[in-house]
């Protein structure tokens, strides 16, 4: 399946008139499974600017395992998250945003009902986007972190309600996709299926399979595995799993994102940390400082996906991004806005 081209959602819609295009504010709204992001940047030479940000954890893909809808809680979380959205792009004066949401929406029945009532409540109009566009998106943001002298690349986003992998070569040194997979497991439905207190080892265990059953198809039909083994295939992984792992594998006293986004995660030491995450219950988990309670039902699913990804496919160490689909949808806003 290749990579959608942009949709065409690059729109003014926070103010009118040419004042709003001499100097553009963007904004860049991610809503996924279990948190709401969103980045407010200017253009720059080559790229942008950020002048704010937000990011809340609003867990709206809770119970859509069992129901398949989205929970009045859930709506009713997400909704107070993005006022505070449209309160910042109100204050900063964005002209052209862009704003998207993913898995939960794709999934649940009730959706549609859900963004009109975000947009009558706080003016901002999301669409959803497949999961070819979503994965085109966390591209963009994310490449600026490749290394041009390898050339193979396995990305992956492991989401709340989904992972996302995507598969390239550099040519040149810029990213060429070759193949991509959207698996419909995430931290958030794992959780609700395996537990979120103590999960015992069986369970670990069967989520990793589960997982890596998903994989298989993927693998053999790319031959990744063989490229793996040649030494030719960089590994460059964005969520809050891995970014969580690297910061505990640096020993931060607190989560601190210029030090995680483009450091390394060691295979072994992450492995490790894994293992003892699963050893401890919930409290334990959230006494870890980048872990945190928001996060502390959550994580061990996490570690299961990027467990099953690195038994299929041993690189040595992966690139940690704090990036993704916000950053992907402010190079195009940016450009966009060079381009008039």
């Amino acid at each position: 399946m290749p990579v959608e081209s942009p949709a065409a959602g690059l729109r003014p819609g926070w103010g009118e008139g040419p004042a709003a295009w001499k100097t553009p504010v963007l904004a860049a709204l991610d809503l996924g499974t279990n948190n709401c992001r969103l980045l407010i940047a200017k253009p720059c030479h080559g790229g942008f600017r950020v002048i704010d940000a937000f990011s809340r954890i609003v867990r709206l893909g809770e119970g859509l395992t069992r129901s398949n809808t989205l929970s009045d809680e859930a709506m009713t979380r997400t909704v107070q998250a993005l006022k505070v959205c449209r309160s910042k792009m109100e204050r900063r004066g964005v002209s052209v945003a862009r704003a998207v949401a993913t898995e939960a929406c794709r999934r649940a029945g009730n959706c549609n009902e859900f963004l009109d009532r975000v947009e009558s409540e706080t003016g901002i109009s999301i669409e959803i986007i497949t999961a070819g566009e979503e994965a085109r998106l966390a591209l963009a943001g994310v490449s600026p972190l490749l290394d041009p002298k390898v050339p193979k690349a396995l990305v992956f986003d492991i989401g709340g309600g989904s992972t996302e992998l995507v598969w390239l070569e550099l040519l040149r040194g810029k990213p060429r996709l070759i193949d991509q997979i959207s698996i419909p497991l995430g931290v958030v439905n794992l959780t609700e299926t395996y537990g979120s207190d103590r999960v015992s080892p069986d369970d670990y265990a069967t989520m990793v399979r589960a997982v890596d059953h998903v994989l298989e198809g993927f693998d053999q039909r790319n031959r990744i595995a063989e490229a793996v083994a040649a030494g030719k295939v960089q590994m460059l992984g964005a969520s809050g799993t891995v970014t969580t792992l690297a910061g505990i594998q640096m020993g931060l006293p607190r989560y601190d994102r210029s030090k995680v986004d483009g450091s390394w995660l060691e295979r072994k030491h992450a492995l490790d940390i894994s293992r003892t995450l699963l050893g401890l219950d919930y409290e334990g988990r959230a006494a870890h400082a980048c872990v945190g309670r928001d996060r502390a039902d959550l994580v061990i699913a996490g570690c299961a996906i990027l467990e099953a990804i690195w038994g299929r496919w041993a690189v040595p160490s992966l690139r940690i991004a704090d990036r993704g689909v916000r950053e992907g949808i402010l190079f195009e806003l940016a450009a966009a806005s060079r381009g008039r």
